[in-house]
């Protein structure tokens, strides 16, 4: 038993040193707060911390990060973390100070050192804030029953949801150290991205708008290969990122955690359990934080229908797309993840994870199978298993709902992520050569399985990840051509090229190309085709790729956002080989007419060499659909007023002069956050009623000016009264001429009365007020 005089002792220091490290905003004084945390620890033992964990490591968390727990959840949200350790460092570009700051945070540090040694005697408990809880979890935790189902279907949650009988809140989460550590950890970019998405500035729409911090974000369109690596290296969360997911999540040395992952039924007497439980507490706490957090469905509709679960998300999240600024984070996340699929690709169980598909759930935990059983059908495929679907849908998300009028920052972010995870054959462990320099490990991989002579590409042994991640590669793509579709106006030379990245990745091996068809026709034919077919052995993984088609695009399609073009349920079949209208040949045809005139328009010293871009992607196109993409096919009076509508939607805007016939408004109008609900939709669609009675919804190019309009004056004009007469006829006649050469430019020009500005949140306030002004002034004056 510790003394009374001793525990008094460490609760002042403790006290003191928290004083310290929140008054520390200096780089000097942050040096000197992190020598102090040093020296405590090594002065006490993990039975003697109580005290340091109970009042100084809440306040170094606070201070590390840049939280002020003075400021409401909102307030700080919207505050930027400027102030913390970590940005104080970045922005004084000290790398003596990150370095202090890195060895403190070390997983081999003294402080996780002690938070292992704490967490052993089970000294100190957490309650980790609701309000900074991803947003799904902050629904479910108000609900008595919805606690309990999420306590059992999310393993993140599992035993760590208890009964507050203290505060007003019914439920809460309760951490261990390690635990409330990592949460904060995890926490602190999505904070710093809320911060920066309240900020956005939204940009112009103009033919000179250039996007050029895409070439920095987006992987093969920068001309420095290296900037992202070296951003990565210089960076200290990410730096810490990598530390905590080598020491913590198993990559290389998976085989080593799992030594009998063949077998459901037995472990050698030194399995370490608690090692593997880490690293998914590791792999969920990113995911749900960063990928899942305001997603409307984030669990699987097959196991929320099983469970009799549902979630009414959409009603209150909607079309609210990811946090922004996550990009760097996941992409390193990813690549890492991927160094497993790397492992388990080159290791001798490869066929076993090349010819099982039967142990796919389709991102999720089922629930009727026990936990042993989960563990061993995630070694087979490593960690790939946990974030396919969360990683599909936050990449879909950020395609669909990116607003057209804002930043797309995160739209690039996310297409880079997507690349990164299509070639997880381009990574290798060499590629983390330096980040392992910096953090003194080894530079080269130490897995005997991983033959470094071999040249980076798709090769048979990679069949299995395509397979498994198939809609990654056919339907991700469809929905990809529809966001170029969207903000091809925006920047045609940077859509071209992230076209053309995409399609030179899906042609980038013939044998990649040949599974990617052979599949999709597959898919299409009916069982007693397939069976009999020569790709019979590629049917059985048809009923999967259906399952995960229907579960990953729950409740998201094009028909649900703003630009959209594809048919409602579009999460029922794969489109990117098809012959229709809304095929990927026919769209990407159509593309590439909306690119060649959206360069021709902007007529720059770089059209030559865009047009050979285009020309490029062309030749790519005609490879992957086996014939010229700009083949002309016989048309049917249908099919010809079928394009004629889709290509109305994609004018381009250099040609505005020249709109369609007819506008169309989609009955499913959805808003923008700053106009009224109710008021929006109305206004559109008495828009359009005005422009069809005043002609402007029809366009005739060959239309002259009517002629002349004059008063002709019967007689003479005696007295006032006459004079009076002609000057009102006159007037009308003036006002007459003026509206009828006004609806006249119109129609030439293409423009239609739009009262949807009126809906602005804004003009209605404004209006309100004035209103409310006139009122009570009538009323006490």
């Amino acid at each position: 038993m510790i003394p009374h005089s001793y525990a008094t002792d460490t609760q002042t220091k403790s006290i003191e040193l928290a004083s310290t490290v929140a008054a520390a905003v200096s780089p000097a004084q942050i040096a000197s707060a992190c020598a102090a945390v040093d020296s405590y620890l090594r002065k006490h033992s993990p039975d003697q911390q109580r005290w340091f964990f109970s009042i100084t490591f809440p306040a170094l968390i606070c201070r590390i990060f840049g939280f002020d727990d003075s400021l409401p959840p909102s307030a700080a949200t919207k505050r930027h973390p400027s102030n913390g350790w970590i940005d104080v460092s970045a922005s004084a570009n000290d790398s003596e100070l990150a370095g202090r700051i890195f060895n403190l945070l070390s997983p081999n540090g003294l402080l996780l050192s002690s938070i292992s040694g704490v967490d052993r005697l089970s000294l100190v408990k957490y309650v980790f804030p609701n309000e900074r809880l991803p947003e799904w979890v902050r629904y479910m935790l108000q609900n008595e029953q919805d606690c309990y189902v999420l306590s059992d279907l999310c393993p993140l949650f599992k035993n760590r949801i208890k009964e507050d009988f203290v505060k007003g809140s019914p439920y809460q989460v309760q951490l261990n150290v390690f635990e409330y550590y990592l949460f904060w950890f995890v926490y602190y970019p999505v904070c710093r991205g809320n911060s920066e998405g309240s900020e956005t500035v939204k940009v112009q729409q103009t033919k000179k708008f250039r996007l050029e911090n895409w070439s920095y974000s987006i992987p093969g369109l920068s001309s420095i290969k290296r900037e992202i690596e070296k951003k990565t290296e210089g960076n200290l969360y990410l730096r810490l990122l990598y530390a905590y997911l080598h020491s913590f999540v198993p990559s290389q040395d998976l085989y080593v955690h799992q030594p009998y992952r063949s077998s459901l039924l037995h472990y050698s007497p030194g399995y370490d359990g608690s090692s593997i439980e880490r690293a998914e507490f590791v792999i969920n706490t990113m995911i749900h934080f960063w990928l899942v957090d305001n997603d409307f469905s984030p669990l699987s509709p097959g196991l929320c229908k099983a469970t009799g679960v549902t979630f009414p998300f959409k009603s209150v999240l909607g079309e609210t797309p990811p946090t922004s600024g996550l990009g760097d984070v996941i992409n390193v996340f990813i690549k890492y993840l991927n160094l497993s699929s790397l492992e388990a690709t080159n290791g001798p169980s490869q066929s076993e994870y090349v010819k099982s598909p039967g142990w796919k759930v389709s991102g999720s935990f089922d629930v009727a199978k026990p936990r042993d059983a989960v563990l061993g059908m995630q070694s087979i495929g490593s960690w790939n298993l946990l974030i396919q679907r969360p990683l599909f849908r936050f990449i879909l998300r950020t395609f669909l709902f990116c607003p057209v009028e804002s930043s797309i920052k995160n739209a690039s972010q996310a297409f880079s992520v997507w690349i990164n995870y299509l070639e997880p054959w381009s990574i290798s462990f060499e590629e983390f050569a330096d980040l392992n320099e910096t953090l003194g490990l080894p530079t080269g991989s130490s897995s005997t399985h991983v033959t470094k002579s071999s040249a980076p590409g798709y090769g048979s042994s990679w069949q299995g990840f395509v397979l498994d991640n198939y809609l990654f590669y056919s339907s991700l793509v469809m929905h990809f051509v529809g966001f170029a579709h969207k903000f091809l106006h925006t920047d045609a030379e940077m859509i071209v090229q992230m076209v053309s990245k995409v399609i030179h990745i899906l042609t980038s091996s013939a044998e990649l190309m040949d599974l990617i068809k052979n599949v999709d026709t597959v898919f299409h034919l009916k069982s007693a085709e397939s069976s009999k077919s020569k790709l019979a052995a590629l049917s059985r993984y048809v009923p999967t790729i259906r399952q995960q088609l229907q579960d990953w695009e729950y409740g998201l399609c094009e028909s649900d956002a703003d630009g959209s073009f594809l048919h409602e349920n579009w999460n029922k079949d794969l489109r990117l080989f098809a012959d229709g209208e809304d095929g990927g040949q026919q769209l990407l045809q159509l593309f590439l007419l909306r690119a060649e005139s959206e360069l021709q328009s902007i007529s720059g010293v770089n059209l030559s060499l865009n047009l050979q871009h285009l020309d490029s992607l062309k030749s790519q196109l005609s490879q992957l659909f086996g014939g010229p993409i700009t083949k002309s096919s016989p048309e049917t009076p249908q099919s010809r007023n079928h394009h004629q509508s889709r290509d109305e939607i994609f004018k381009p805007r250099s040609f505005n002069n020249q709109i369609g016939a007819e506008v169309k408004y989609k009955a499913g109008f959805v808003p923008s956050q700053d106009e009224i609900a109710w008021l929006a939709p109305f206004l559109v669609k008495l828009s359009g009623q005005l422009n069809e009675k005043l002609g402007l919804s029809r366009v005739d190019c060959n239309q002259g000016g009517g002629g002349w309009s004059y008063v002709e004056v019967q007689g003479d004009v005696y007295g006032a009264k006459g004079t009076l007469k002609v000057v009102l006829c006159c007037l009308v006649s003036l006002v007459g001429w003026v509206v009828e050469c006004g609806l006249l430019l119109m129609r030439r020009f293409g423009l239609r009365v739009n009262l949807r500005v009126l809906a602005s949140k804004r003009i209605a306030l404004l209006l309100f007020l004035v209103v409310a002004f006139y009122v009570l002034k009538k009323a006490f004056i």
